[in-house]
């Protein structure tokens, strides 16, 4: 059974996450977006764990829906823990997925966090001063079920590879206890081909996730894999296992659009090719400070491959744009707009959910759903036909579907195949 699972994101109990992402909320754009399992989030947070067990149930072994039965959607129990910590001679900063097999498991953590001084209630991502490794310890003691997986491994400030306060292998964050870790989260920020150049992350699987802080961002990035049964201990036996017959393909952002794929200081207005960095020294040209030093370039620092290079086995990857996006690029408006809104509303209605319209349709049937504009926009971002300004620095990269001369009238385009 095909399942698309979106397994990072929040509540609106994590700092700058939108008030709306309640659970019936969440599961009801996961029905729209055309998810089927979708982490909790936050579930160390006292009051969003309370929500939890109130108003869901579970349905198989670690799955859970809604009690009232109003959606089709399913929970897996997870969170994103903040590490900062000291290792070595430098202050280490890492986010961590964690996955739980149960309610039980997940007090037990609570239980343990909570011994540990760890302030629980002030963040539903909350900040723990403990080693990654020790508290991976702590959680195998409590089950041996539960998965820890490093978050957007690549992100400067706040993960495992982070150029800023990471490190330069799983070894050396997580010591003897590294085996553990069966998968990490490229984030969006990378994409596979960039990670397929480390050989060290050939015995891990690679996992996409939202990381949403709102309705409309869940399944920006999602997984698809195929169950025998939909059951937390599948899952965890398909990561273990490492069954790539079972793990389809990825569903990814162009890196490009991610917020840290290239150098600079977003202050200065300085966005840099790891290239241009080098000539210059790592030096911003304007404020002469450090440049933040982004994905790409972390990647080509620790890579021992060429770019291009694809392991044997490798899970395979589509890369996509948000429907809302493409609208909004192709109408010349902001996402947030009125008359966005208004089109992506019609073509859910007629194409079904989102990720269906944005894979599957052929074109010859998004041409009954939209405009003839919009679906074009549509082909172009399955074929890859985009111009993208990177991101950097904090700041998302800008996607380009069509020129700034195809904004005029269309009647002289060429039809789509």
């Amino acid at each position: 059974m095909k399942q698309i699972l979106d397994l990072h994101i929040h509540s609106r109990f994590s700092r700058a996450c939108s008030k709306q992402l309640t659970l019936p909320n969440i599961a009801r754009w996961c029905e729209r977006k055309g998810i089927d399992i979708v982490g909790t989030g936050d579930f160390t947070h006292p009051a969003w764990l309370q929500e939890i067990k109130e108003q869901l149930i579970p349905v198989e072994k670690g799955v859970f829906a809604l009690k009232d039965g109003s959606s089709k959607t399913n929970f897996f129990l997870s969170t994103e823990l903040s590490c900062i910590y000291k290792k070595g001679v430098r202050a280490r900063r890492i986010h961590l997925c964690v996955f739980a097999p149960s309610i039980s498991a997940v007090e037990k953590i609570v239980a343990a966090l909570t011994e540990r001084g760890c302030n629980l209630r002030s963040d539903g991502r909350p900040i723990l001063g403990i080693d990654a490794k020790e508290l991976l310890k702590i959680f195998l003691e409590i089950d041996p079920d539960i998965l820890m997986v490093p978050a957007h491994a690549w992100t400067p400030w706040f993960a495992v590879f982070g150029s800023e306060s990471g490190f330069d292998s799983l070894e050396e964050c997580f010591d003897e206890l590294a085996p553990a870790i069966v998968a990490i989260e490229t984030g969006l920020s990378s994409d596979p081909p960039m990670n397929w150049q480390l050989s060290a992350l050939d015995r891990v699987f690679l996992l996409s996730n939202s990381d949403a802080h709102s309705l409309p961002n869940l399944g920006r990035e999602a997984n698809v894999m195929d169950f025998d049964s939909v059951s937390y201990p599948e899952f965890v036996r398909i990561l273990r296992e490492r069954d790539h017959k079972r793990f389809l393909f990825t569903i990814e952002f162009f890196p490009e659009e991610g917020k840290y794929h290239f150098d600079g200081h977003r202050l200065c207005g300085v966005r840099l090719h790891p290239k241009e960095t080098q000539k210059l020294g790592g030096i911003c040209p304007q404020c002469k400070k450090p440049l933040t030093i982004g994905v790409l370039s972390r990647v080509e620092a620790l890579a021992d491959r060429p770019h291009g290079f694809k392991p044997q086995n490798a899970v395979p990857h589509r890369s996509l744009v948000p429907l809302a996006e493409i609208i909004a690029a192709t109408l010349g408006r902001g996402v947030a707009t009125k008359a966005v809104k208004t089109e992506y509303e019609k073509i859910l209605e007629k194409g079904g959910n989102e990720f269906s319209i944005l894979l599957d349709h052929p074109v010859s049937a998004l041409r009954t759903m939209t405009t003839e504009e919009i679906a074009e926009g549509i082909s172009r971002v399955r074929e890859g036909a985009l111009t993208i300004l990177p991101g950097y620095d904090g700041e998302y990269g800008t996607v380009s579907v069509f020129s700034p001369e195809e904004r005029g009238p269309r009647s002289k385009q060429q039809p789509l195949l």
